[in-house]
């Protein structure tokens, strides 16, 4: 029997988030960017710039992907593993690599990219070893690090992404209502949790039926486990007055977003109700100042004087909002976005960021605890708006 390094194994119907027009749009804005920095060919490897510029997101164990876009391509390169699935669910054609040689994965890609051309590489993505073997096998001419520029054109959404992620929103609140619901003094974090999975990946599934489902989840903290925002759920079992913090993490088709509050079972002590009164603020604060001309260091600079005024800046653990789009805990981030002092970006009509201060006091002081809000903002021509719909703070949220 002949092995082939690759081939092209093509069956059923396409089926994407986004209709052909949108990634056409995406994949002229890249081709422009190509064409400014001289790039003749674009091998993309990350998670999130495969799935943006072609719908595809693949799941690696180990194994390389990639796309591939010239002038006129672009080829989605997938292991034999996955058949005719990358196809399926890819904008434009997909090249099958077989495991029977080392390096086949490479030897697709050339057929797309060719050899001695000037090569366009995520530099926030590749590994060392595969930057070798790009160099090894196309031998281009340059090579050209393109990621910051994909993220700048990311951070921009289109009508169509602006849709999709309002609608991650409003799964993310059928989410917060369920584990509201679920919350019981004796209960698990666990069950908690799953409370809140199931509601969304049933509601994901109902809005979304041609969907892939995948990696919606729930992180729900109590007690000292709401120190750190991210914090994984455990078995621990509520106790009255134990302070609470709802994560809730809806996935479609590649798109997160986020609902995060702030809870109590059945009561709030003094010291606790003020740190959360004043998060609360600062939040609301915060939100007000997110409209187009700001700048993301602006912002933060300005919610920091808010907290330092009431002697509180000290428990700020990170910064105070991001981009949301093509992104997960384990892929992507539009760091150019980000509320942080380091970061000038200027925010326009387009952009979709969060506002989520968080203020972890230690434990043994009074108030203890991580107590934090979240919601996403569209910005705007006139502000911005928010799509966030589970409410916060201590009139809807002690609860049990």
């Amino acid at each position: 029997m002949e092995r082939p390094q690759h081939y092209r194994f093509h069956q059923g119907e396409k089926s994407l988030p986004f209709a052909p027009a949108e990634y056409d749009a995406r994949l002229k804005g890249l081709r422009a960017i190509m064409a400014e920095t001289g790039v003749e060919a674009c091998v993309l490897t990350s998670m999130h710039n495969i799935a943006y510029y072609s719908g595809f997101l693949y799941l690696s164990f180990g194994r390389p992907y990639g796309l591939v876009v010239t002038a006129t391509d672009s080829v989605t390169i997938s292991a034999g593993i996955d058949a005719a699935q990358p196809w399926r669910r890819s904008h434009g054609d997909n090249i099958t690599y077989t495991d029977w040689a080392r390096n086949n994965f490479w030897r697709a890609v050339e057929t797309v990219a060719g050899t001695g051309k000037v090569v366009g590489y995520e530099g926030d993505h590749l590994t060392l070893v595969q930057m070798s073997l790009l160099e090894e096998f196309l031998r281009p001419a340059l090579s050209l690090d393109i990621a910051p520029a994909t993220m700048r054109q990311r951070m921009m959404k289109s009508p169509a992404e602006l849709d999709l992620i309002r609608a991650g929103a409003a799964v993310a609140d059928v989410g917060g209502y369920a584990i509201r619901e679920a919350i019981r003094e004796g209960t698990r974090e666990i069950d908690v949790a799953m409370a809140g999975r199931d509601a969304m990946e049933l509601e994901v599934a109902k809005r979304f039926p041609e969907a892939e489902y995948r990696d919606t989840w729930v992180w729900f903290q109590s007690g000292i486990n709401t120190d750190g925002a991210h914090n994984p759920v455990t078995s621990r079992k509520l106790r009255r007055g134990d302070i609470l913090s709802l994560n809730a993490f809806p996935m479609i088709s590649g798109y997160y977003t986020a609902l995060e509050r702030t809870l109590f079972v059945q009561e709030v002590d003094a010291a606790s109700l003020k740190i959360w009164q004043a998060n609360v603020a600062a939040h609301e604060y915060g939100m007000s100042l997110l409209k187009p001309g700001a700048t993301c260091s602006e912002v933060t600079g300005r919610i920091n004087a808010f907290l330092a005024e009431r002697d509180l800046l000290q428990y700020r653990t990170f910064g105070y909002g991001h981009s949301f789009g093509l992104l997960s805990h384990y892929y992507g981030r539009e760091a150019g976005l980000e509320l942080r002092e380091d970061i000038d970006t200027v925010l326009k009509p387009g952009m979709v960021i969060s506002m989520e201060p968080m203020l972890t006091i230690p434990e043994g002081q009074p108030g203890a605890g991580g107590y934090r809000e979240h919601d996403i903002l569209f910005i705007t021509e006139e502000g911005a708006e928010n799509i966030t719909g589970y409410p916060y703070g201590p009139d809807t949220n002690v609860v049990g």
